[in-house]
């Protein structure tokens, strides 16, 4: 069973920045997420791994800062956290009947958009 996986560009990575992090916060909130995406074994500029570090740092540059790091060691880690929390939680590597597994997409699919559209 496949789990969707959003299609995301650079002006949602800003629109997100903006809106977690107002004005005053934004270009420090950019400065750390550039980070990520210059090391070989990365990948270059990813407007999906950026939003699952938003997605998790909440608003706050500390946790921001935590994410990226962690993004930077293993991008994975912060997508299935990020886009799959449900799924990573209550399903994982497990072997659950479809139903489970497919509630569990829909949910995480569910809340993810959510927070992508919250204004």
């Amino acid at each position: 069973m496949e789990q969707p996986v959003p299609k995301v560009t650079d002006k949602d990575v800003e629109r997100i920045a903006l809106r977690d992090f107002g004005m005053d916060k934004l270009s420090e909130a950019m400065d750390i997420l550039e980070k990520y995406g210059k090391q070989e074994w990365t990948r270059p500029g990813s407007p999906r791994v950026r939003l699952a570090v938003l997605k998790l740092a909440n608003g706050e540059l500390e946790e921001l800062s935590r994410y990226t790091k962690i993004a930077i060691q293993d991008f994975r880690d912060v997508i299935s956290m990020a886009e799959y929390p449900i799924y990573s939680a209550e399903v994982g590597f497990e072997r659950v009947a479809q139903n489970i597994q497919k509630a569990a997409i829909e949910a995480d699919w569910e809340q993810y958009q959510d927070w992508l559209k919250k204004e």
